[in-house]
């Protein structure tokens, strides 16, 4: 099987199909956006209105590409729905905080043990 794209960074041999689909989705959707960039750019530096509106409709439709890639890749990656689920189409801050974490241990470590396989 010849590798889907030269940005993969693994043999798409050991990847499988689906992981290289969604690779596929990832990389289409960075290109449709690039270009969404590239056309809006050019739509707000000219001042011929014709070409802008042309300009626009196209930014316009590379968004649209984008948007269903971003669909089918929600559908087909759970971690990524998730995330798209918690902080899509929301009120208020994007970012909000964190659920509190544990409460640190008193001598201030990590609690994850000696990295050279002694018991604490």
């Amino acid at each position: 099987m010849a590798a889907s794209s030269a940005t993969l960074h693994e043999d798409p041999a050991r990847l499988g199909p689906d992981a290289i689909d969604r690779h596929r989705a990832t990389i289409s959707i960075m290109e449709e956006l690039e270009a969404a960039d590239w056309y809006d750019q050019r739509a707000l530096a000219t001042e011929d209105p014709e070409l802008q509106a042309i300009l626009t409709y196209n930014r316009d439709e590379e968004k649209e590409h984008a948007a269903m890639l971003l669909e089918w890749l929600r559908r087909h990656d759970g971690a990524l729905n998730d995330h798209l689920k918690a902080y899509l189409f929301k009120d208020g801050p994007i970012r909000s905080p964190k659920p509190a974490t544990a409460a640190p241990i008193a001598d201030g470590s990590l609690a994850i043990g000696s990295l050279r396989g002694e018991v604490s």
